[in-house]
């Protein structure tokens, strides 16, 4: 008898000898690389936050920065100096900023008369008849000028004469030199200080309990003589903050006396340059 499938269809012998079917697997799509070209998907604040930072900075934005903090640091430091000195200015009283400008007027009122007075040798020397004999008289007056401004003669003149005593040796040679300097601004034409002479290369230098002119140790009272207009001298001693004011803070007396003779008479040797030659012929 022959073998039936279920379904009344005969049966193959050879079946028997097949493996059972399986049915085949379906392969799934392999999952494709991203694109080099492709990125994720981010939000605004993300692209602005990748767009800043790290931050990219060429070698023209760094010199053009750096330049502009020089620039501002220096307007931060002018407007910081101006400042400081218009504080000092807007604290000071009424007859202080009038002396300030009396001061500031005879300066301007001295190089007019200095530069009057070139203008009139120049004239004289072109419409005088003998030149040679105008130019020698000029010569000879200017080699008083300079004999005066050099200490090799002896001058004397209107002016004042300084005293400064410091009882308790604060005063040191700084404080002399700056009233050296304020009273050359103020024009004066000769200074004497306790017997030493006062010249273009007068160096000062604290010795002690006591300060070196050029050398020669003074001890207090300092006592300065000087020859010059006495109304543009003490004024320029006594403005705010200057000399005077200096000095008393460090518990000097200081007293000023104008006088319609100061005579200055500590000489200084003529010294023969060792290497400058005069170049005309």
């Amino acid at each position: 008898m022959s073998n039936e499938n279920e379904d009344g269809t005969p049966e193959n012998p050879l079946r028997k000898e097949l493996p059972e079917e399986v049915p085949a697997a379906v392969e799934e799509p392999e999952p494709q690389p991203a694109e080099e070209g492709d990125a994720p998907s981010l939000s605004g604040r993300q692209r602005l936050v990748a767009g800043l930072w790290p931050p990219r900075v060429s070698r023209a934005q760094l010199i053009v920065a750096v330049l502009l903090f020089g620039l501002g640091f220096g307007l931060a430091v002018q407007v910081a100096s101006n400042s400081d000195g218009d504080s000092a200015l807007r604290g000071a009283r009424q007859e202080d900023l009038v002396r300030i400008l009396d001061e500031l007027d005879s300066r301007t009122q001295r190089l007019e008369d200095e530069k009057q007075g070139l203008e009139d040798q120049r004239t004289e020397l072109e419409n005088s008849s003998d030149q040679a004999e105008e130019a020698r008289k000029q010569t000879v007056e200017k080699e008083k000028q300079l004999g005066i401004l050099a200490g090799t003669v002896a001058a004397q003149g209107p002016g004042i004469t300084l005293t400064i005593d410091d009882a308790k040796g604060t005063v040191k040679a700084d404080m002399l030199l700056d009233a050296v300097q304020e009273l050359r601004a103020a024009g004066a034409e000769a200074i004497q200080v306790n017997g030493v002479r006062v010249v273009a290369g007068t160096y000062l230098a604290d010795s002690g309990s006591g300060v070196k002119v050029d050398g020669n140790k003074i001890t207090q009272p300092y006592r300065f003589k000087v020859i010059g207009k006495p109304q543009d001298l003490e004024p320029a001693l006594n403005i705010p903050g200057g000399v005077v004011q200096t000095l008393e803070k460090e518990q000097a007396t200081v007293t000023v006396d104008r006088s319609t003779k100061i005579v200055v008479d500590a000489l200084r040797p003529a010294e023969r340059p060792d290497y400058a030659r005069s170049s005309s012929r």
